[in-house]
């Protein structure tokens, strides 16, 4: 592992592990050097994700001691999170603690809500339990990496899928003053983005073939779109979120609406959207409405715009477990390592999924 940095993965039997271990096994810089797994140690990750089977045919899901001893080994480290929130935090602390210790270098991204917030009582108010590490909170930034050039702290804590989507449609709005500060945001997410254990609203036979709104204007990742997007643009705005649980495993659709604050028409609105995510790799901007079959297993986000002399309305698609997960980190990931932020990450959606 001379030419590589070796990454480590926490939350192994995740859906979002499993895609951060996908990523990982096509990047020419990272190479994975162990999975962390509380459930299931010792047993092969190709029993929990045989689609990864070529990929990694002998490797074992690692205890916590392995993964630390790792860490304090290597002299650069990179470490993503996908564990639980309220777990993750804990955790985190615990192996960049242990690396400080040993003067070894670990970059994290944490995938996980626990350090979504500059502190801890706005995450206490949100997730209703202590957080796990509340002086660890000032050494991770939270941002989608189109929205900040450079994180100023040393690790960087990933928003949400939905968040990455709403804030990718709404913070160009705010930032260049094309709307009021009052957004109403409807979104479609794929069954990947509740996680691996069924539940009533991901079980298939439910959510085959069906539609359906859910926490309804009180969604727990309101507070979190609202604090970046003032973060990113200066604006303290109003967001009004319904989420839907769509009847496809991947992806995310958004549409953000809102008055505008002057006439501008479709084309100028989406020659604004084009100029400010100009230079950003993975953002495509077009008159052709998003499709999530477009995206789906890829790092990208389309984005469109429309408005009819009113209001305006921005639509975007992504992929909840690459773009709005896995993937982001990665792409924030390289940055924390003086990379080019695309490595491994160019790929083109998979289509016809």
């Amino acid at each position: 592992m001379s030419s590589h940095t070796p990454a480590i993965v926490l939350g192994g039997t995740g859906y979002v592990a499993g895609e951060l271990l996908r990523l990982i096994d096509a990047h020419p810089q990272l190479e994975l050097a162990a999975v962390l797994s509380d459930s299931q140690p010792g047993e092969p990750v190709a029993k929990a994700f045989p689609h990864l089977r070529s990929a990694y045919p002998e490797l074992k899901f690692s205890d916590l001691q392995d993964i630390e001893a790792r860490l304090c080994h290597a002299p650069v480290s990179a470490l993503f999170s996908a564990a639980p929130h309220g777990v993750s935090a804990a955790l985190v602390d615990r192996l960049l603690s242990a690396a400080q210790i040993a003067g070894t270098r670990v970059h994290c991204v944490d995938i996980s809500a626990d350090f979504r917030y500059s502190s801890a009582a706005a995450y206490e108010a949100i997730y209703h339990h202590a957080h796990g590490a509340p002086a660890r909170n000032r050494d991770f930034t939270c941002a989608v990496p189109e929205h900040l050039k450079h994180a100023p702290t040393p690790h960087v804590a990933h928003p949400g899928c939905f968040a990455t989507a709403a804030l990718l449609a709404s913070v160009p709005l705010l930032k260049l003053g094309l709307s009021e500060p009052t957004l109403f945001v409807s979104g479609i997410t794929g069954s990947t983005g509740s996680g691996r254990k069924p539940t009533d609203g991901t079980h298939h036979p439910q959510r085959h073939s069906d539609l359906y709104s859910y926490g309804a204007l009180a969604h727990r990742h309101t507070p979190e779109i609202t604090a970046c997007a003032r973060a990113a643009s200066g604006i303290k705005a109003q967001f009004n979120f319904v989420p839907h649980s769509g009847p496809f495993a991947r992806g995310i659709h958004i549409t953000v609406q809102a008055p505008l604050a002057a006439p501008v028409s479709s084309a100028a609105a989406l020659h604004d959207f084009a100029d400010f995510y100009k230079g950003c790799p993975f953002i495509q901007v077009s008159g052709n409405a998003p499709r999530v079959k477009d995206v789906a297993g890829s790092n990208y986000a389309h984005l469109s715009v429309v408005t009819n002399g009113r209001s305006i309305a921005v639509m975007c698609a992504i992929d909840n477990l690459t773009k709005g997960a896995a993937g982001g980190a990665v792409q924030w990931m390289n940055r924390l390592l003086g990379w080019d932020e695309t490595l491994g990450l160019r790929a083109p959606a998979a289509g016809w999924t």
